[in-house]
């Protein structure tokens, strides 16, 4: 597991959705630290938005962004815990093509490295959606850092090996 220097990066273009009935841009510490981090990478930032705990209003934002070909991924911070107002896994389930379980379990044995048990209140998720990543992430900027530094930092790296999400994406399509 390792990079690949001798082959080519290829920049993501990335959509970040925060979900939270509290926050505004000036207080979207785990949004900031996911464009800080993605950008560090190289990746784009395609676009970015904050929405209330709306499943309908998430859905429909997801679905701009799975239609505009500008944007090749999707990741969500907050909206994931078990409260009522939490629905961002059920907006992505609804725009789901393919669930990536995966994702969500290893999310969540990193994040018991950082936080015990208390990771099993996370509902972290992934799928594909008409050739769109879609991640969801924990509104924490903790679990921000685990997600991206733990998971998406290689799978998001054409030059990772063995495999990576990026070499899989002129495929998403395929029938």
């Amino acid at each position: 597991m390792a990079i690949d220097e001798t082959r080519t990066f290829l920049p993501v273009r990335i959509a970040v959705l925060t979900v939270s009935d509290t926050r505004g841009l000036a207080e979207d510490r785990s949004g900031d630290t996911l464009v800080a981090r993605a950008e560090a990478a190289g990746h784009v930032l395609a676009d970015r938005v904050i929405l209330r705990d709306d499943a309908d209003a998430i859905v429909a934002q997801l679905n701009r962004w799975i239609d505009d070909t500008q944007v090749d991924c999707v990741i969500t911070t907050g909206g994931t815990g078990v409260t009522g107002r939490d629905v961002t896994p059920e907006a992505v389930e609804h725009v789901a093509d393919k669930m990536i379980p995966g994702f969500g379990e290893l999310f969540r044995w990193l994040s018991y490295q950082s936080i015990g048990t208390s990771t099993v209140q996370s509902r972290a998720c992934a799928c594909v959606a008409r050739g769109t990543y879609i991640f969801a992430l924990p509104g924490s900027t903790g679990a921000v850092k685990d997600a991206w530094d733990g998971i998406l930092k290689d799978q998001l790296d054409s030059r990772h090996r063995p495999c990576n999400f990026v070499e899989l994406m002129p495929r998403l399509l395929e029938r």
